[in-house]
């Protein structure tokens, strides 16, 4: 199997210079994970990730020079004009960028602003409710434990629970908890389904945008 290689770090540019961002995408769907699933989403989907999952299904998005930059303004239009109940701000990686400027273009729109991060890099931002999936290819930032509104784990095989746990401990007990099978290996879902029953604390969390073949 071939892996592609994570790019280096980049640094953060102050939110009064970041006044554009490299944009894989955007999209108008339903949030297709997690504890929103279903809702009614419009997805930001940023350039930019260096921790190199290889299972990652959107690889294309690792590489920010890629992709083209694309005005704070035209997001928040086109966001606005999707009229969703949520925005999803993605990757990639989102907080390789800071996000201060995004975050408060878009609420002083009027959107419902989510986030989706490993929490690989230090937090920036303001948003009503922060997906965290951290993984072990690279750890989490400590400023990422105190901002967590719901806990997402990919689980590909049994020794991604230990790490589930691990992540779970350093959070409040009021964060969801979510496993989630990883797509591509089958028998991760019965791994899953085995370990929620046992452990009550812990959900499911199914991609359904993928059974549903959208996007």
């Amino acid at each position: 199997m071939t892996y592609l290689t994570p790019i280096a770090p980049m640094a953060k540019l102050p939110p009064e210079l970041s006044q554009s961002l490299p944009i894989v995408e955007t999209f108008h769907s339903i949030q297709g994970e997690g504890a929103w699933t279903g809702t009614n989403a419009f997805f930001i989907r940023l350039a930019g990730c260096d921790v190199g999952c290889p299972w990652c299904d959107t690889k294309h998005s690792w590489n920010p020079k890629r992709h083209p930059q694309r005005n704070l303004g035209d997001l928040v239009a086109a966001a606005k004009a999707a009229n969703p109940h949520i925005v999803v701000i993605t990757g990639g990686e989102p907080l390789m960028h800071d996000l201060s400027a995004l975050t408060e273009q878009l609420k002083a729109a009027g959107l419902q602003v989510h986030l989706e991060t490993s929490g690989s890099h230090s937090f920036s931002g303001a948003f009503d409710w922060i997906t965290f999936s951290p993984k072990r290819f690279k750890p989490p930032h400590s400023s990422i434990y105190s901002q967590v509104s719901e806990l997402k784990v990919v689980i590909a095989d049994e020794s991604d629970l230990e790490w589930a746990e691990q992540q779970a401990a350093k959070l409040s007990p009021s964060v969801v908890k979510l496993l989630q099978p990883e797509w591509g290996t089958p028998s991760s879902r019965a791994i899953v389904f085995s370990y929620v029953l046992k452990h009550s604390e812990w959900r499911i969390s199914l991609q359904t945008h993928k059974f549903l073949g959208v996007q």
